[in-house]
């Protein structure tokens, strides 16, 4: 296989099995939000505020692994 069909491939993988994680991660921190608000509707705002802030910490992961898949696809 040549050089250039790898270096797509491993690319590929990286922001693939990089942005999974993440993924399920807001999913399960919005759902977890949602349950919260539901129990206590006063707390909202503490809430959101809180989510919100998880939510950019693990797209920062989602982000890295682009930077991973960008240098390895033109390095």
């Amino acid at each position: 296989m040549p050089v250039d069909g790898l270096k797509a491939l491993a690319a590929a993988l990286a922001i693939g099995l990089g942005a999974l994680g993440p993924g399920v991660g807001i999913g399960l921190l919005a759902m977890g939000a949602l349950q919260a608000i539901g129990r206590n509707p006063e707390a909202e705002g503490k809430i959101r505020t809180s989510m919100i802030l998880a939510i950019a910490f693990a797209e920062a992961v989602a982000i890295y692994a682009l930077v991973v898949a960008l240098i390895i696809k033109f390095s």
